[in-house]
């Protein structure tokens, strides 16, 4: 059972006056509007629910993340299913791409509802508003984390929403400027949240220190990452949960690996009409099987299917490809399962993320799996500070431990650790995050972060995929004020 809930919060902003000679006209509205909401603390809490809302959405920012990389290929039905994810597998997406500018649009919404709340953050006092502020701060960071990432320079707004007309004024910002909002947001959420919160979801300190900690990782501020990632290490609650094998099971989730989670419900149902209503993970139906028949799984529609190649990079003896993906012709072979190959099957499927039975079916099934995204894990804090020590010529030493704390865990024994230093040590820190993390949507953004893109995805033209196409329709609404990113 989730215990915090996302629901979208629907707060009318507009409000329109008629003007009419008949008083019994004039009659003032009964429906909330930013001018007489925000009056109690259950006000900014509703309003916080609608911001962590939109987290539920980037299942097709994890999705695709996997499928941009050479981790994963396109799958589906055909070369037709989805042509959306199959043009980003194949390096050949446009501006007019819908999974894109679904990722825009989603995270601008995140955005806008952080926004509305920290515009009028100064209205109402309550006790333990810092906390609620501080959430508020964190969601904005992330949701313009991820938009950097994805599309480099985009329009900053702050403390204020986008409204309807602003598109002709506002302008595209350096994504400098924008990470530099995004690391004041993220100090503000970790000085003012606690490491454990009374209700489990809600962010705390730690994910707000993990976030920070990898956006300097992605400026290539290897101090400033080591510093407060090393903290965070030293001192948060959190820990390797002892047992691989048993992370992304749902009945073991939030657990004591959890950095930051995106809780996902199977409670209500959905529909291909509005993916982003959905409750559930709509990742993990589409990762699927395709017509499953057997024990443990559902049937799913078999995109984001794993290559030989992200195989291939598992050590003979690393038990963790068990977890991480499923050979589907060997379980079938040993559980008497049944199912049909579609687009571009490899025999693999992304074991982490595919549907398990025992879930409601509610709706669509495939769109309202349970299953929670571990957004940061706290192996992936100790691979970074590893990277961030090694990288920046700090200490070797330290990052050797923290890169085989993660190795011990996954093999039971210290026989496997590393011991060699500088560039080596460095291959064999991202050789880890590939292994370790495969399946979670990072691999991508590792790649072109480190300059190793063009090198392994196929089709990647540098100078032009590091980042994707602003949506055409984003900019034609800018009155075409706005340049396209360079390549497209």
């Amino acid at each position: 059972m989730k215990n915090i809930k996302y629901t979208i919060l629907f707060i009318a902003t507009v409000m329109m006056t008629v003007s009419c000679s008949d008083d019994f006209v004039d009659v003032e509205s009964q429906n909330e509007s930013s001018e007489n909401y925000f009056n109690s603390e259950q006000d900014y809490q509703n309003a916080l629910i609608g911001a962590y809302d939109l987290l539920q959405s980037t299942y097709l920012n994890v999705l695709l993340g996997e499928i941009a990389s050479d981790n994963t290929l396109a799958g589906g039905e055909s070369a037709t299913d989805v042509p959306g994810f199959q043009q980003i597998d194949d390096m050949i997406h446009t501006p007019n791409n819908e999974q894109l500018r679904s990722i825009w649009g989603w995270m601008f919404a995140g955005v806008n509802r952080a926004n509305f709340i920290l515009e009028f953050q100064n209205k109402t006092d309550f006790s333990g508003k810092e906390n609620v502020l501080a959430q508020a701060r964190f969601l904005r960071a992330y949701y313009y984390f991820e938009l950097v990432k994805w599309f480099g320079d985009v329009p900053l707004i702050v403390d204020q929403r986008f409204l309807f007309g602003d598109q002709f004024e506002v302008d595209r910002t350096p994504k400098e400027q924008v990470y530099t909002q995004i690391e004041l947001d993220l100090m503000y959420a970790s000085d003012n949240l606690p490491y454990v919160q009374s209700q489990i979801g809600r962010i705390t300190k730690g994910a707000a220190q993990a976030l920070l900690g990898k956006v300097y990782l992605y400026q290539e501020k290897f101090g400033d990452a080591a510093l407060v990632l090393e903290d965070l290490i030293n001192s948060g609650p959190f820990d390797l949960v002892s047992d691989y094998a048993t992370i992304f099971e749902n009945d073991n989730e939030n657990n004591i690996e959890s950095v930051f989670e995106v809780q996902y419900s199977d409670l209500e149902g959905a529909g291909f009409v509005c993916l982003q209503c959905s409750e559930g993970n709509v990742a993990v139906g589409f990762n699927g099987i395709r017509n499953y028949d057997g024990p443990d799984f559902d049937s799913g529609f078999s995109f984001n299917v794993p290559t030989q190649e992200v195989v291939d990079q598992f050590e003979s003896d690393d038990p963790r490809i068990d977890t991480a993906i499923l050979d589907i012709e060997a379980w079938a072979a040993s559980t008497g399962a049944t199912y049909s190959t579609g687009y571009e099957h490899t025999g693999y499927y992304n074991r982490k993320y595919i549907a398990r039975q025992g879930d409601s079916n509610i709706g669509d099934q495939n769109l309202t799996n349970p299953n929670n995204y571990r957004a940061i894990r706290y192996a992936d804090v100790l691979l970074m500070a590893a990277e961030a020590l090694n990288r920046g010529s700090i200490a070797d030493d330290r990052a050797q431990n923290y890169l085989n704390l993660v190795r011990q865990r996954a093999f039971g024994d210290m026989d496997h650790n590393i011991t060699s230093t500088g560039s080596t040590l460095t291959q064999a820190i991202y050789r880890e995050r590939r292994v370790e993390l495969v399946g979670e949507g990072h691999h991508f953004f590792d790649l072109v972060r480190t300059g190793r893109a063009a090198s392994e995805i196929d089709g990647f033209v540098t100078g032009k995929n590091e980042i994707f196409p602003i949506p055409q329709i984003e900019i034609e609404l800018t009155g075409n004020r706005w340049a396209q990113n360079p390549g497209y």
